[in-house]
């Protein structure tokens, strides 16, 4: 792990960064065992992102949710996709993001701070933000197509001219970086759910199995 997170006896992984601040609890699954959570979408690979405020469960198409109600728990689901959880330590807003190519091709991360901003006051300088297990470059290679969409991300990398492993965790940091989030406020996971069997459902490794993680988080107080 590249950060600091730590898989509890109950089976789910927390963020140090995030457990400092006391009003809230969050949490991201395993094959074992999953966060509670009263909120989810109904995920299409956007980046659209929903207020939490009133919704029922599974009752909002998108792939990011922001709340700052109390008890209020909202999480995505996620087999390989980016599963990022946001913290704002000023207004106690939270959200939650599901990020797989499409999303962070079309920056759901920073469309999730921007409504964070606009529906909170959120300032991103304030906004912690973990990403969890996802699959990692060493499991994630994609076409040219797919590769072109992520090159502006990625200047470093010599011209596209075919299949690319691409680091999507990577990429949604640069993003949560461009749009503000400090450099010291993000923690990443560094787990592959393609290398860890025992501990993640992957789509790609199995894609007849319809395992899911849930990361959730919440608002205590």
């Amino acid at each position: 792990m590249k950060d600091s997170f730590r898989l509890g006896e109950d089976g789910i992984y927390r963020c140090d960064a995030f457990q400092e601040f006391v009003w809230q609890s969050h949490g991201f699954g395993t094959r074992l065992a999953n966060p509670r959570v009263a909120v989810t979408l109904r995920q299409i690979h956007s980046s659209d992102v929903c207020n939490a405020r009133g919704l029922g469960n599974r009752e909002c198409q998108g792939d990011g949710l922001a709340t700052s109600e109390v008890s209020r728990a909202i999480g995505v689901r996620t087999a390989d996709c980016v599963p990022i959880l946001l913290l704002d330590t000023r207004r106690r807003a939270v959200a939650a993001v599901h990020a797989g190519w499409r999303g962070t091709a079309a920056g759901i991360s920073q469309r999730a701070l921007a409504s964070m901003q606009e529906w909170f006051e959120s300032e991103p300088g304030d906004v912690y933000a973990a990403i969890g297990p996802c699959i990692r470059v060493c499991c994630y290679e994609v076409g040219i197509e797919v590769a072109n969409a992520f090159a502006p991300l990625f200047p470093e990398w010599p011209a596209v001219s075919g299949k690319r492993h691409i680091d999507l965790p990577e990429a949604n940091r640069r993003q949560l970086q461009a749009a503000g989030v400090a450099a010291s406020h993000i923690s990443d996971s560094g787990l592959c759910t393609g290398c860890l069997s025992e501990q993640f459902f992957s789509f790609r490794r199995e894609p007849s199995n319809p395992g899911r993680m849930v990361s959730a988080i919440c608002r205590l107080a």
